[in-house]
């Protein structure tokens, strides 16, 4: 449940993540525009990541640093949708 917990939770912001990205490919909008969604989501995992390692630390920390992964595993795969060429 270690690992479990933080992917589920994970998962709803990072589908909502993948919706924003893909509706912005669709509209045709600026890179840098559709760019956005994933780089405040590689903040959000580097914040999550501070407060599991710094502030909370220990066993209970932990789940703070595999949301923190999950969520960045989503940020990568919008930045890639956002790099494909659009037709």
């Amino acid at each position: 449940m270690m690992i479990g917990g933080p992917l589920l939770i994970a998962l709803l912001p990072g589908v909502l993540l993948l919706l924003v990205t893909w509706l912005f490919r669709k509209m045709k909008w600026n890179k840098v525009v559709r760019k956005i969604p994933s780089m405040l989501t590689v903040m959000a995992a580097a914040v999550l990541f501070y407060i599991g390692y710094v502030e909370v630390r220990g066993f209970e920390g932990t789940g703070y640093l595999f949301l923190s992964v999950f969520v960045l595993l989503f940020a990568v795969v919008s930045y890639i949708v956002v790099k494909k060429p659009v037709r």
